[in-house]
């Protein structure tokens, strides 16, 4: 099937909007208008300076339309610049007010104020132009007699010959008064490079230019540059943003002739492709010629990333400018689609790679930001599940709030939302009853509030049980006359219940990791594993104190069979030695069997440990004494991650026990934690492929943030005509 940008050569042809052009001889710029109007270029720019918009106290004249042609400035006849003309078509807004006397009593008025009204008006109309890097504003001086003063009528244009911009660019044009009455007038000129001038022989810096094409090669794109063997030349390919410098990706010094691939995944609306010879004052050529491919707006949104920054806020981070807006919604468990919050809150604009905030009071990780693009869901993610862990079983109020004090409430269901008290048959409606009384009892979380409304989030899970009290009821002559089966098997089923329990220890080196480890938290709840994180016991663990949280958490691992999971980072690793370093008295008082040392007989953190949520540092207090005595084996395992460290990089007294490397040996690192019930080869390997799929988003995210390239360029350089 033929692809758009296989038609490229329509749009590196020529322009016909510039055929063709005037020329104009001589460096000044100048100014002319409409007959019967008079007007002024200063000698000099002014300063860009628009102000606000004041009221007009009588008729004044206001631009009220652009409009620019393309012509040729020569300073010989073969030493030609490329400039834009701009005219401005002028009105004349208001009328002249009535005086008092006349609207009063009706009679005439004063004659001396009839000298206003037959004289001429003036007007200082300014011309904004920017082309990055440069930019600059003239003032034109505009008079316009009274014959021809029609009121909310076009008065004639003036002309401004002219701006010059480098050929190829985007040329951004306002026009305005001082002072100014109305909005700014703006117009966007983008202007042809030398492919699209039938003039090409006039410019000089047209004359040396590499002749490039692209063209299908498959699924990919093809470069192809003819030029001679002995041309040197450069290639520069960037993302074009629509503020500021474009964000470069690769560059490289060129000989004769080269054809270029692109893989098809690398191509996004705004990659462009830059090439100029390489000699003094050559010409850059520029092009974009992925702008409206189907494929290229299907990557750009594939590799679009949303983070969280801090509680309220976030950001899409992509390599393109994107028309997008967002909401929050709300995941419910059980795979129902997310409900959009809108109303109570609605969409906002997006700017990409920009913080934006959510006027959210908590977090909460059933709390998911919905973007959508010309109507038409792009991206979902629960930004908050990896600080705060997996969805929770609670429902969300809605509470709506009127005149005089008047609220109502209803629950967000997966049908609705449900009025409470209501009579209705829904979950919701018959527990109206309790989710009333815990909400005004404060066992519920609010997350947003205004003087419309406010979202509650209400704990549902100790209202499980009463769901299900008849349905259990009517089981138990089953489960009766299965007695003797499920006796038969109490051991099997002992086994089986609940997953075993992991408690995961790292280094908080960043907020990137601490996303990373987030992730990988989630994925092995997917699977028969009760994990405990301190991401997600925030409050407990300030409450508590690090070491007395690790130590119960641990006691409790331990004594329910569970393993101990250690981390490591760089940062773990230099913790580690810090540690071993500052708090050598720790292992000497173990190899030399004399009482331990105040501080942990107390049981506050090791020599150098900061911090209220730092429990890795403080849970070397205790975890070194298992090493050093030899009771880790069974009891601990570490991991790192790839490409992060290299398991030889963890420390050896920590390599007495076995150290894996993620997601590469994920089978083998989930068999030991599932021991001693671990599944059968297959099901290993379909559970390290699931939770491999999970940490893929985190991992890329972490290691090629968007804006960089996911490899060395990617592409396969060949000579002549085909690849090498």
């Amino acid at each position: 099937m033929p692809v758009p940008w296989l038609l490229l050569s329509l749009a590196l042809g020529r322009s016909p909007m510039v055929l063709p052009l005037e020329r104009r001889v001589g460096p000044q710029d100048a100014t002319h208008c409409s007959p019967g109007l008079s007007c002024h270029l200063w000698d000099d720019d002014i300063l860009c300076l628009p102000g606000d918009v004041m009221p007009a106290l009588g008729p004044v004249l206001v631009p009220t339309h652009l409009q620019t042609e393309l012509v040729l400035r020569c300073r010989k006849e073969t030493n030609c610049d490329l400039c834009v003309r701009v005219a401005v078509h002028l009105a004349v807004h208001g009328h002249w007010e009535e005086p008092e006397d006349e609207k009063k009593f009706g009679g005439a008025a004063d004659p001396g104020l009839e000298k206003p009204r037959n004289a001429s008006l003036q007007a200082q109309v300014v011309l904004s132009f920017q082309a990055y890097p440069t930019a600059r504003c003239v003032l034109l001086e505009v008079q316009v007699p009274a014959a021809l003063m029609q009121f909310g009528q076009s008065v004639g244009s003036v002309v401004y010959d002219c701006f010059e911009a480098a050929l190829g660019s985007e040329v951004q044009i306002w026009s305005y008064t001082q002072p100014r009455y109305e909005k700014k007038l703006n117009l966007t000129q983008q202007l042809p490079d030398c492919r699209g001038l039938e003039v090409r022989n006039s410019i000089r810096s047209c004359w040396a230019l590499p002749w490039l094409d692209v063209s299908a090669d498959g699924d990919n794109a093809r470069l192809v540059l003819n030029v001679s063997e002995e041309q040197h030349f450069s290639l520069f390919l960037y993302w074009k943003q629509v503020q500021g410098p474009p964000k470069p990706w690769w560059q490289k010094n060129l000989t004769g002739p080269q054809i270029i691939t692109l893989n098809h995944t690398d191509l996004v609306p705004c990659l462009c492709i830059q090439v100029w010879p390489l000699e003094p004052d050559s010409f850059r050529t520029n092009i974009c010629p992925f702008r409206e491919d189907p494929r290229a707006h299907r990557n750009l949104w594939r590799t679009a990333r949303l983070r969280l920054l801090t509680l309220q806020s976030w950001r899409l981070e992509a390599l393109c400018p994107l028309p997008a807006e967002a909401a929050l919604c709300w995941q419910a468990p059980g795979g129902d689609p997310c409900q959009p919050l809108v109303p109570p809150l609605s969409w906002e604009n997006i700017t990409v790679n920009k913080a934006l905030e959510f006027p959210l009071l908590e977090g909460h990780p059933n709390l998911c930001v919905q973007v959508n693009s010309w109507e038409k869901l792009q991206l979902q993610e629960c930004l908050w599940a990896d600080s705060l862990g997996p969805l929770n079983d609670d429902v969300l109020l809605l509470e709506t709030r009127g005149p005089q004090d008047n609220r109502s409430l209803c629950a967000l269901e997966p049908s609705g939302c449900t009025s409470l008290p209501s009579k209705a048959s829904t979950m919701a409606a018959r527990l109206g009853e309790y989710l009333l009384q815990d909400l005004q009892s404060g066992q519920c979380l609010q997350l947003w509030n205004d003087d419309l409304g406010a979202l509650w989030a209400c704990p549902m899970d100790k209202y499980t049980h009463k769901r299900w009290a008849l349905v259990w009821l009517a089981c138990l002559l089953f489960a009766a006359a299965l007695s003797l089966f499920l006796l038969l098997r109490k051991d099997h089923a002992k086994a089986t219940p609940r997953g075993r329990a992991a408690l995961l220890l790292y280094s908080a080196d960043d907020s990137s990791f601490e996303h990373l480890v987030g992730a990988l938290a989630s994925a092995l709840c997917q699977l028969p594993l009760r994990v405990a994180v301190d991401l997600w016991s925030r409050r407990e663990l300030s409450a508590q104190g690090p070491v007395a949280w690790f130590h119960a958490q641990r006691r409790q691992t331990l004594q329910e069979g569970g393993m101990v999971v250690l981390l490591f980072s760089p940062g773990a690793v230099s913790l580690c030695s810090e540690w071993l370093q500052d708090g050598v008295s720790a292992p000497q008082w173990l190899q030399d069997g004399v009482s331990a040392p105040q501080w942990l007989q107390d049981g506050v953190s090791a020599p150098g440990a900061q911090g209220p949520h730092d429990a890795f540092r403080a849970s070397l207090s205790c975890v070194l004494p298992d090493f050093l005595q030899g009771r880790a084996s069974g009891r601990y395992v570490a991991a790192c991650f790839d490409r992060l460290l290299r398991p030889d990089a963890v420390p050896a007294l920590f390599r007495t026990v076995p150290v894996f490397s993620l997601p590469s040996q994920l089978p083998d690192f989930l068999g030991v934690l599932q021991r001693p019930s671990a599944p059968r080869p297959w099901r290993l390997r379909e559970r390290a492929e699931q939770v491999s799929r999970a940490l893929q988003p985190a991992l890329e995210s972490y290691f090629h943030p968007p804006g960089t390239p996911g490899r060395d360029a990617g592409w396969d350089l060949g000579r002549g005509t085909g690849l090498e």
